[in-house]
């Protein structure tokens, strides 16, 4: 299990770390979700000791972590951290061995994760000549081709056509079920939603919320009502100050609704009704990207 306890990070004036503290366990994604310049960066390289942290510690099974724990750590930064001008298949098979793999495990690991990643055909290239998708997946396979047991996946996904975003996420949720820890950060929240098992948002170098996703929406004292209305909307902010209802977004003959959760939807059907033909009406937890919002007060 890893443990983020109480990390303080100030570079000058600038907190980019106060007391921030979370775990991600075995067999769990962790979605770690921040505005930018909110501390997530940060905290992921002082997991690998990039960081002088000013307080605070980072645990790995209970013990502060050192050179052979971070061994079994993988690691994939936003930015690029691969050799440019290198051929894929020998820099993947370089950087099992750093973390102590065999020549031969190392060149079998990487053959089995240029085929999962589907870039087998790719392996004698340089990285110089991938396409940013297929870079990404380059950068994902050095993250896992010496078979971890905690992945730090800072912005795996950006950049990605759909295709792409697919198949990595498989290979984050896979991953997870072989019983590793994954923390990663990104800011498509539906997709950190699909993926995710807990959720941690931090702000300002402070988690703002954390906890299992589905018990953070079940708990949450709103709800949101979506309603599609045919033909000509009405006018929304006049619904919103009938019913009681705060109006968080609306398109067209769409919007959104925030409620408290003790309230009866049908009161708010009928109030629809009367305003003209609906078409599509949903009574619904907030998604994550509702208690995002909430969270860091945007």
């Amino acid at each position: 299990m890893l443990e983020i306890d109480q990390l303080r990070k100030s570079y000058g004036d600038i907190v980019a770390l106060e007391d921030c503290s979370f775990i991600a366990e075995p067999g769990r994604v962790v979605g770690f979700l921040g505005p930018n310049a909110a501390g997530k960066t940060t905290t992921m390289r002082s997991i690998f000791g990039l960081v002088n942290l000013d307080g605070g510690e980072v645990r790995w099974d209970g013990r502060v972590i050192e050179e052979e724990a971070r061994l079994r750590f993988g690691y994939m930064p936003e930015e690029r951290g691969l050799y440019p001008r290198m051929k894929v298949r020998d820099q993947l098979a370089y950087f099992a061995q750093l973390h102590g793999m065999t020549r031969q495990d190392a060149l079998n690991s990487t053959d089995e994760w240029l085929e999962r990643l589907d870039i087998a055909d790719r392996g004698a290239s340089r990285l110089e000549e991938l396409s940013h998708g297929n870079q990404q997946r380059v950068q994902l396979a050095a993250a896992l081709v010496h078979n971890p047991d905690l992945l730090v996946l800072d912005e795996p996904f950006a950049g990605l056509d759909p295709i792409g975003i697919a198949t990595l996420g498989d290979v984050v949720r896979e991953e997870a079920n072989r019983g590793k820890a994954v923390v990663f950060s990104s800011h498509q929240l539906e997709l950190v939603e699909d993926l995710s098992d807990d959720v941690v948002v931090i702000d300002g170098g402070r988690i703002v919320l954390s906890g299992v996703l589905a018990d953070l929406r079940v708990e949450s004292p709103h709800r949101v009502l979506q309603v599609t209305f045919a033909g000509d909307p009405p006018d929304f902010d006049e619904l919103a100050r009938i019913a009681d209802m705060e109006l968080m977004w609306q398109r067209n003959g769409e919007a959104r609704f925030k409620i408290s959760r003790d309230r009866d939807p049908v009161e708010f059907l009928t109030v629809f009704r009367n305003a003209g033909r609906v078409e599509q009406f949903r009574f619904e937890p907030p998604s994550l990207s509702d208690l995002f919002m909430e969270a860091v007060k945007r």
